[in-house]
């Protein structure tokens, strides 16, 4: 970003978001560089995005096992929105707490060390376990990462836990349990309207929340708490 770009959004949030190849972080991109109170956004993943847009900054970085090259584009950020993630049986067991844990764990340390003061929101799950008694893997590790963001030092972490998160746009479905649920969400929605989210509605509510704050709600947020959330904050704008 230009010097004339920083002093045209001065005042407003520097936003890093990663994994917005994703579904839930291409909204958090969409919303974000929409978004008035965000002024700049610097999204990181492990291939381009390939978008252009005057607020965006879009880094390629390989392996999220080592962060350390990432120190300069991490300095100065004031909040990140963390979607990185991989659908369980999806990949191996130890490949899925390295993607969990590891890899959230080194970022966060990083931004850590060159933003201090940023705000973290954290794409978790349903079920999460902070306990480490679960015996899913997914929760277990979902948990062990969360008890890792609040124990990095950042001044506010927003841990999110969606159950179902509904795509919006179609696409592939990558098994059939999440075919079944895209086939049966309007009932679904209707049925158990807590146990559902919108991933747009869900991305709006995690960017706000990192750059807005969440009028002491949280840290961690289940579904229908998401929910209440994202209403607050909307109504809080109108």
């Amino acid at each position: 970003m230009t010097a004339t770009d920083q002093e045209r959004f001065a005042g407003q949030k520097r936003l890093v978001v990663v994994g917005a190849s994703g579904m839930v972080g291409g909204y958090t991109l969409r919303y974000a560089l929409k978004n008035a109170t965000v002024g700049s956004v610097t999204t990181i993943g492990r291939k381009t995005l390939g978008i252009s847009h005057p607020k965006l900054t879009d880094v390629v970085h390989r392996d999220f096992a080592d962060c350390s090259s990432l120190a300069e584009t991490l300095s100065g950020q004031d909040a990140a929105v963390f979607c990185l993630g991989a659908y369980t049986g999806a990949v191996s067991d130890a490949e899925l707490h390295t993607i969990t844990v590891d890899y959230t764990v080194e970022f966060a340390r990083v931004l850590h060390g060159r933003s201090p003061d940023a705000a973290f929101s954290f794409l978790s799950g349903n079920g999460a376990d902070s306990t480490g008694r679960s015996r899913m893997p997914f929760a277990r590790y979902k948990g062990e990462a969360e008890n890792a963001l609040l124990a990095a030092g950042f001044p506010h972490v927003y841990l999110f836990r969606p159950a179902y998160i509904y795509p919006v746009e179609p696409r592939k479905e990558p098994n059939f349990s999440y075919r079944l649920l895209r086939a049966t969400y309007p009932a679904f929605r209707i049925l158990f309207p807590n146990q559902v989210i919108r991933a747009d509605d869900l991305a709006r509510a995690m960017v706000d929340a990192a750059v807005r704050g969440t009028g002491n709600r949280g840290p961690i947020f289940e579904n229908r708490d998401i929910r209440a959330l994202e209403h607050f904050l909307f109504n809080s704008l109108h």
